[in-house]
């Protein structure tokens, strides 16, 4: 079987509505996370997706965060929190789809160093790789993706030297996600895009920053070596940064070949 999945951080869903349904409508894509929906779950559009052919899960809170999986697929066994305790922060969703564990998250900002937003960024991540190694097998077939506010090499960033240190390309956060791989994460982008100048992200206040190349590649695909020796492709739609209205992200999409 063959699963199209994609990632997209629509910096508020009502405002990017028309836009990711024309998208979903043209790419076809299995599966579509969601981050940072920013409304309340009372107002996510439900309906829409349901008449565009998708189901939804959803987690939002007023104005910020929220995060939603939508699925052409059955959507089972779903979880809507990290914490077991619960979270006032819309951040985590979970779902088995096609006995694969899908998690999609947006990882905390940070703000700036020595805040006590880097240090809560610090321990979400720590937190979230502590959840998965408790509950998850490298072994067995997993995807985590979303937004996580981190580049992890300087070819992941436009400027590398004069970003160094500061929130989003910090020695710190980069240490965090380095012990992902290390517990068996494969990044999927990087498997078959080695090269640097591909980004994700690209700040509202830079005129013309996808033009000129001006961008971060915050966003991730990552699955554990089963999914990832079958993963068969993997782009960024760009040209959806260029539409009017645009999210500062874009579409980071990837497909599998999975065994049935």
């Amino acid at each position: 079987m063959n699963m199209k999945l994609a990632t997209f951080n629509a910096n508020s869903i009502r405002a990017r509505l028309a836009l990711i349904i024309e998208w979903l409508d043209r790419e076809q894509p299995d599966i579509l996370c969601i981050q940072e929906s920013k409304v309340q779950d009372k107002d996510f559009p439900e309906n829409q997706f349901e008449a565009a052919g998708y189901q939804a899960i959803f987690r939002g809170q007023k104005s910020y965060n929220g995060v939603a999986i939508i699925s052409k697929l059955p959507l089972d066994d779903v979880r809507l929190n990290l914490y077991e305790a619960g979270d006032e922060q819309a951040r985590f969703i979970s779902a088995i789809i096609r006995t694969i564990p899908v998690i999609n998250v947006y990882v905390p900002q940070g703000f700036a160093p020595r805040t006590e937003k880097f240090a809560y960024k610090l321990r979400w991540l720590k937190d979230l790789l502590s959840y998965i190694t408790k509950n998850y097998d490298p072994g067995l077939p997993l995807v985590l993706t979303g937004d996580f506010n981190v580049a992890l090499e300087p070819i992941d960033v436009y400027d590398p030297e004069g970003f160094r240190g500061e929130v989003g390309f910090h020695p710190d956060e980069q240490a965090i996600m380095r012990e992902y791989f290390a517990w068996g994460f494969v990044d999927i982008f990087r498997k078959h895009q080695p090269d640097g100048g591909h980004y994700t992200f690209w700040d509202y206040r830079i005129p013309h920053a996808l033009k000129r190349k001006m961008g971060w590649r915050i966003d991730y695909i990552l699955s554990t070596p089963p999914l990832a020796e079958g993963s068969r492709s993997v782009s960024i739609d760009t040209d959806v940064r260029l539409h009017e209205k645009p999210s500062d992200h874009t579409f980071l999409v990837a497909e599998f070949q999975i065994d049935d």
